[in-house]
This record gives C-alpha cells, sequence and structure tokens, in this order.
C-alpha cells in the first residue's frame, strides 16, 4: 500500500470518527443503547427544575421525555448543560432537547422540530408600578437570556435599550432584584415561575405587555422522521 493510500484511509477513519450521529439513526440507535439521552433546562421552572426535595429533575419537559422512553421501552437519562443544546444535538450527545425551546426560523435550519406543545408570549418583570407601556422600556436596562430567541426580540421591538444577557434568567432576576436592570423579559411561564418560590414575589409584577407569540416544541436532528413521527404520537 503506498504512502497516499494509507494517508487517505487514515484520514477517512479521523472523519468518520468525528461525524455526528447520522439523521434517521436516533430511534435505532437509542433502543440499541436501551436509553434515551434527552437535554433539559434545570432552572425553567416549571419546564425543568430540581425538585430540591428528592434533588431530581422535574417539569413539563420532563413529563415530555419520560413519556416518549417509556413508549420506547428504554431508560431516561437527563442531561442538563449551561451551553447551547442545539450543538450537543447535532454531535450525538444528547438525543432530543426538551428545554422550553422556541421554533424560530433560524433554528429550523439547524434542527427539526416536534409538533408545537405550549403557546405563549414574551412579557416583562418588572418592580411594581414602573412599567406599564412599551414606551416605558425605551433606552432602558433589560435583562434576558443569552443567545436566545427573546435576545432577539428584544433587540427588534426595543432597538434603544440596553440589552443584557445572562447565562440564565435566575441570574437575570437576581440582577432585577439588585436593581442593575429596570426589567427581565422572556415567556410568560418562565417569568411566573422565577416568582414562584421567591420570597419577595410581592414586591414584582408582570404587566400586560407582551412583544411575540412562542411556540415550544421538542427538537431533534435533522430529517430523522421515523424519531420524529413517534414523538409527536407521542405527544
Amino acid at each position: 500500500m503506498s504512502l497516499m493510500t494509507r494517508i487517505f484511509f487514515a484520514f477517512a477513519l479521523l472523519v468518520s470518527l468525528s461525524v455526528p450521529v447520522m439523521a434517521g439513526d436516533t430511534l435505532q440507535q437509542a433502543k440499541k443503547k436501551g436509553v434515551l439521552v434527552v437535554g433539559v433546562r434545570n432552572l425553567m421552572p416549571p419546564f425543568g427544575f430540581v425538585d430540591q426535595k428528592h434533588m431530581t429533575y422535574i417539569g413539563y419537559d420532563v413529563d415530555f421525555a419520560t413519556a416518549i422512553a417509556n413508549r420506547l421501552g428504554i431508560k431516561l437519562e437527563l442531561r442538563t448543560s449551561s451551553k447551547p443544546l442545539i450543538p450537543l444535538l447535532q454531535n450525538g450527545d444528547i438525543d432530543l432537547i426538551a428545554g422550553a425551546m422556541t421554533k424560530t426560523a433560524k433554528r429550523q435550519q439547524q434542527i427539526d422540530f416536534s409538533h408545537g406543545y405550549f403557546l405563549t408570549g414574551q412579557k416583562f418583570l418588572a418592580k411594581k408600578g414602573k412599567i406599564k407601556t412599551l414606551k416605558d422600556l425605551e433606552g432602558q436596562k433589560i435583562g434576558t437570556g443569552r443567545n436566545s430567541s427573546s435576545e432577539q426580540n428584544l433587540k427588534h421591538v426595543l432597538p434603544g435599550a440596553n440589552i443584557l444577557t445572562f447565562p440564565g434568567y435566575r441570574e437575570a432576576f437576581r440582577s432585577l432584584s439588585l436593581g442593575a436592570v429596570v426589567a427581565i423579559s422572556t415567556d410568560e411561564p418562565l417569568l411566573a415561575g422565577l416568582l414562584v418560590s421567591d420570597a419577595d414575589k410581592a414586591q414584582y409584577e408582570i404587566p400586560d405587555i407582551s412583544i411575540s407569540e412562542e411556540v415550544y416544541g421538542l427538537g431533534i436532528r435533522k430529517n430523522d422522521k421515523l424519531f420524529l413521527d413517534l414523538i409527536n404520537q407521542t405527544l
């Protein structure tokens, strides 16, 4: 075998080892492994958060993931990450995203989505009486999640505002409590979830100001039709 041939085969082997799970393989691979690996969020009540009593993940998204694993008759493994979940899905580190994820055109270029399972809108959380109309937020500091659809919506609707981004919404809420931002913004149920266990929740409100319509879906790799059909049937 010539040197060039050996180099070619070595390169081909390296590429084959680095290629993520191919579309259409998820169902078969999950059954073969006997486990479905699902990426969830652990700081997004009521969709994904930690039950402090039992130290387990709970929430709507966890319930969906559990139902899908049960339908397959295999174990469920939940993973959380502070990093974006889409690259983890594309690389094959997880099989499914269940993370209160809005179905956006940009994301649909990267992954496929299940049927929508929750419809909401993006709103604001602020100290009571501070925000009455959208104009009250012009030029103000507003906190939201980093690399989120909420961040993009704010930039579009309030181009003159100072948008501060945080790794998670609890960090954004903490910034609001310290007065570093006038309001925080994301989907309404996530804002409500932040207030549920807060001792000072009476000081805050979610004004009736909506700047978007958000539809959540479960995320899978592109062109994985068999898996997508099973997910939609389960939902």
